[in-house]
This record gives C-alpha cells, structure tokens and sequence, in this order.
C-alpha cells in the first residue's frame, strides 16, 4: 500500500511527476477538482452541497471539501493506495485527513514536494507564448519556434497572454510559496516530508521519487 500526497508550486512540474507515478504504482490520482466534479455529476449530497456554492463562485467549505474526499478515498480502488494532489492545502485540512485515514487504519506513508528556486518558475512560467491563429504552444526556451514571434505551424503571430507576464506570475507564486509554508512545516514535523530537487531533467526527477516511494532513499 501506498498512501502519497503530492506538492509543488505553478511550474514545478507536478503534473508530469504525477502523470508518472500513477502508471509506475497503479494508484488512483486525486485530484480535489475531479473529486468535486465526480460528487456532482453522481449528484451525492456533498457533490450538491458543492455544486451551490460553485455555481455562485464561492469557495466550497472545509467541511464539504473534506466530506469529498473523505467519500473518495472510501471507495474500492483507493485499497491499494493512493496520490492526493491538491489537498490538504491547509493546516486544518491537513488534520482533518490525519482523522479521516486514522478512522480507515491508513496514514500517509510520504509527502513528495517538488522544489524549485522561485527565478526558475517564474522563467518556466513566463516563457509561455501562444499562437493567434492556431493556439499552438511554445516555450522561449523550452520550446522555441524556429522562428521567433512566429507559429511553425501556420505563420500566425505568437502572443504572451496577460496571466503568463511577470508581475501576475510572481503575485500567484508569492501566493502560494505563503499558503504552502505551513504545510511543509506541518508535514516536516511528522517526518513524513520529502524534497525532490525539480530542478533537473523530468526523468531524473522521477527517478528520484521512485527511489523514495520504493524505499530505496
């Protein structure tokens, strides 16, 4: 069994690190919003409750948000483990799934951060650029069009959109660094955090969270 909770701020490449894991260990991946919609489209009393204050674009409480996932992680294919991504993004969360896995006899085996220096993901996040016509996606450094401010694909003019320049990205990533402090520290008390190093390549990066979750590190 296998009981992981997966972190990492915008860009840290997380979703690739997660895509991987959820093939190589054959674990559900939980992500709060596919839980959420689950609940609603089942039209469970949770999913309900949720789907009211998303209608009104309000922030779903704790009590329901944890009610979901508490509902997801009761279900027959979470038995052999399983990768939180997304929660617990509180303290208070985060102890409330401390009581929710102690009612079920599971506990959470490690919780992998994926760290990578502030500089870098602003460089990840702002390289974006995006073409006009025909929405493919580049990189400045990562992906390059062979020609720069031009698609290859259709000639049409590249554009960085307005959530991708520096100042919205740093604000979203000063943001999150606050909310997620308390956590990492939550979790380090318990012994249960791991720091990857995501700055290096994504397989080097995998191959180091194998390692942990094989018990090899």
């Amino acid at each position: 069994m296998l009981n992981i909770i997966l972190m990492g701020l915008p860009g840290a490449g997380k979703g690739t690190q997660a895509e991987r894991i959820v093939d190589e260990f054959q674990i559900p991946h939980i992500s709060t919003g596919d839980a959420f919609r689950a609940a609603v489209k089942e039209e469970t009393p949770l999913g309900k409750k949720a789907k009211e204050y998303m209608d009104k674009g309000l922030l779903v409480p704790d009590e329901i948000v944890i009610g979901i996932v508490k509902e997801r992680l009761g279900k027959d294919d979470c038995q052999k483990g399983f990768m939180l991504d997304g929660f617990p993004r509180t303290v208070p969360q985060a102890e409330a799934l401390e009581n929710i896995l102690s009612e079920m006899g599971k506990s959470i085996d490690h919780v992998i951060n994926i760290q990578v220096p502030r500089d870098i993901l602003l460089e990840r996040l702002t390289g974006r650029r995006i073409c006009k016509q025909c929405g493919a996606t580049y990189h400045v450094i990562f992906n390059p069009p062979a020609k720069e401010g031009v698609c290859d694909k259709c000639g049409g003019e590249l554009y960085q959109r307005e959530d991708d320049n520096e100042e919205t990205v740093a604000t979203r990533l000063d943001v999150n660094i606050e909310q997620t402090e308390p956590l990492i520290k939550f979790y380090e008390e318990k012994g249960t955090l791991r720091n990857i190093n995501g700055d290096q390549d994504i397989n080097k990066v995998f191959e180091d969270i194998t390692r942990i979750l094989r018990g090899q590190a």
